[in-house]
Order: structure tokens, then sequence, then C-alpha cells
């Protein structure tokens, strides 16, 4: 399945969303399916699953890693399972972020790598034991994954993102929903509403008319004073640039060029050298997000990197007690399902 989400997906249907309803009635049918009968390996450890409805980019990244960050601070040891898009390693792999590139790992491995210890295997239960029997992990973070129903998940938080909710609410491939949206609610246990807007209300009040817990979070900049008052060429191979510019704006930045580009993009040499020449003609700064800056790390020039600012950013909860609940949620899950063995 693709990551990159064609334009027509996040506006209101039209011919080219009804032409392809009956390939999404069979690719939804099939999706609820295997959602519903799939075998779930278990684990000796929790595992909180972030995922999300839809394809592209809902802000997962920066919720899973304030959930480690407050497992940590509850005195676990977390760990983190990707699939790893994009990488070419095949089995399990523990990432090592200072030496992994992301054409092999990913480049969300990179940046949770950073966090701890991170495992890439399509494999998400043998990467899991590795966590558990290799690295001491005794609680475990699923970056997506939610639909393909590998691994047992003991609390199932989907995130919503405010801004662009779900689409157009068609299924794969008319629109962006991964599954029906009352197969997935099946399986979720929480419902994260993730920046500003109201395009995911609709979804809100369905998951809390079935009972889910409802929260939300904002991604703000860190430190992100020293973008005030600034100009910019700022570039962005996100699943939703718009997103990062609007980001900077919000820090004080003046985004004059704005550059998006597809999701998990790698960089071409000719296309670094225009963006640096672009802005140093104009007299602006170059700038991007976390997530390119992992990718470019070990293959763009050095005199490139130099020039690059990164804006990095953090999930800021409502309530602020969010994560911890959310992690409680799955301990206690994990501790039932140990008693009924």
């Amino acid at each position: 399945m693709t990551s990159e989400a064609p334009p027509f997906w996040w506006e209101k249907p039209d011919w080219r969303a009804a032409a392809l309803v009956p390939l999404s009635f069979v690719y939804g049918l099939v999706a609820g399916r295997r959602m519903k009968s799939a075998r779930r390996e278990k684990v000796a450890a929790p595992v909180l699953c972030v995922g999300n409805f839809t394809v592209g980019g809902s802000g997962k990244t920066p919720v899973a890693i304030a959930l480690a960050r407050e497992a940590r601070r509850m005195g676990l040891a977390p760990g983190f399972l990707s699939r790893g898009h994009g990488g070419s390693f095949s089995g399990v792999h523990v990432v090592d972020p200072d030496h992994d590139g992301a054409r092999q790992v990913g480049d969300e491995p990179l940046l949770l790598a950073r966090q701890a210890p991170t495992a890439v295997s399509r494999d998400r239960a043998a990467a899991a034991r590795r966590l558990i029997e290799a690295h001491g992990c005794d609680f475990l973070i699923m970056d997506d994954g939610f639909q393909s129903a590998r691994l047992h998940m003991d609390c199932a938080l989907l995130v919503v993102d405010a801004r662009h909710g779900l689409g157009n609410g068609r299924v794969i491939p008319a629109g962006p929903l991964r599954a029906r949206l009352g197969d997935q609610l099946l399986f979720a246990d929480a419902v994260l509403k993730m920046g500003e807007g109201t395009a995911a209300d609709a979804v809100v009040r369905r998951a809390a008319r079935a009972g889910k817990p409802i929260y939300q979070a904002l991604a703000q900049p860190i430190d992100g004073k020293r973008f005030a008052g600034r100009r910019f060429l700022a570039f962005a191979g996100i699943g939703h640039p718009e997103k990062f510019f609007d980001t900077v704006a919000a820090a004080g930045g003046s985004v004059v060029l704005p550059r998006p580009f597809p999701d998990h993009h790698f960089y071409a040499e000719d296309e670094l050298a225009e963006l640096a020449a672009t802005a140093r003609a104009a007299g602006l700064s170059l700038l991007t997000t976390a997530k390119d800056a992992a990718r470019l790390r070990h293959e763009a020039p050095a005199g490139f990197l130099e020039a690059l600012e990164v804006l990095e950013i953090e999930a800021a909860f409502d309530p602020p007690q969010a994560p911890q609940r959310l992690i409680e949620q799955a301990l206690d899950a994990w501790r039932q399902r140990r008693v009924k063995g």
C-alpha cells in the first residue's frame, strides 16, 4: 500500500472517488475481515499501538515519542516497534541512529531510536521479542501497524488530524481510509485529535458515542523562539507539508518560499543544490522538519547540512495526564491478559 495520498482523497468526493467505489468496497471488506479474523500473537510485555485511520501524516511520531518519555518517567523501559517505511532491512534490525540511514531503516525509526531502542521489521512480534529479550524493554510502543493485526495490542490509540480528518471518507483506493471506519473503531481503545481544526469532529463524536476515550494534542515547536522574526525557504517531504509551514508561522517565522515534496521523499543532489542556491539568492535561511533532516543526515553534502536549520516539534496533550492514562490503560489490559493466561 502506498503512503502517497492523491490530492482528491482530501477533497469533497467527486467522479474520481465515485469511479473507484467498487474497488473500495472490496478493499474495505477484505481489510475488515482481516482485522476481525486475524490471530494476534501475544508477547511478554504490554503493547501500546499508535495508529491512524488513514494513509498520510496524522502526527503519530511526536505522540509516540511523548508516550515513551512518559513511560520512562513512570519507571518503565520503553521500546519502539516499526515497519520502517522505505527501509531495506529484512528480518529484525535494531536501529543505530548514528550509523543507519533512512534508506535502510526509514526516517521515522531514526527519530524514534533517539528516544528508546527501536526494532524495524515486518514481523512486529519477532521485533517485540528482540526488544524484550536483548534490550530489556518492558513496555512496547508500536508506531503504526494497527490494521496489520499481527500483534496483540493491549491498547490501540488512533490519531486523527484535526485539519484533514478522514479526507473524503472513502476507503482506499477511492479515499485515504485504510479500512471502513466502523471496522477500525471496533479495535480502537482511544482516539486522539491532533492539531487545530474541525475536520476530525465527526469521527471524534462517533468514537465518543462508541464509548472510546477522547484526547487532544497540539504539535508545538521545541525552542520556537529562535525562529521568530526570521525569513525562510522551508521545505518538507511529509504527509501534509502545509502543517509544517503553518507551525513555522505560528512560531513567528516567515515562510517566504515554501517547498513541499512527497511524503518520505529522498532528495536528489540537484534538488538540494537548487534549494540552497534559491535560499542564498533570496537571502533566506534553509529550514526543514526533523523527519527530512533524518533522511538527509547521511546523504546531503556537508555544506548543505551546515546551512540547514531544523524545526523539531513535540506533542502537548490536553489533558496533560493523557499519556499517563494511556500507558496505565495498556498496563491494566496486559495484567488482565496475564491473569487469564
